[in-house]
């Protein structure tokens, strides 16, 4: 079965036991977080379930596997002609969830 479910205010497309990494969630890890689907779709497509907003009686089941950091962002900063340079750095953190069940 193939998903797509609303995270943090972006959508992922997922499938059993996949593993995706989004904006850091408020659960510790080992913990279960169940989601509603706002689409579900079986492997070969031929039926599909599209909510509005969300699919009534849908679950997705993830796993949270670990807490992470993002590779490190320079952020520069210039203003021609002032002598005006600021050089910042931005690491967000993120969570990887493991799809347990989709229903």
């Amino acid at each position: 079965m193939i998903a797509v479910v609303e995270i943090g205010g972006k959508q992922y497309t997922v499938e059993q036991d996949m593993s995706i990494v989004v904006d850091r969630q408020a659960a510790d890890v080992g913990t279960t977080i169940t989601l509603p689907a706002l689409l579900i779709a079986s492997a070969d497509a031929k039926t599909v379930r599209i909510g509005t907003p969300t699919v009534e009686g849908s679950q997705i089941s993830f796993q949270v596997v670990e807490h992470l950091k993002a590779d490190k962002i320079r952020v520069f900063k210039i203003k021609s002609k002032k002598r005006y340079m600021r050089t910042q750095g931005f690491r967000a953190y993120q969570t990887r969830l493991t799809v347990t069940s989709i229903a």
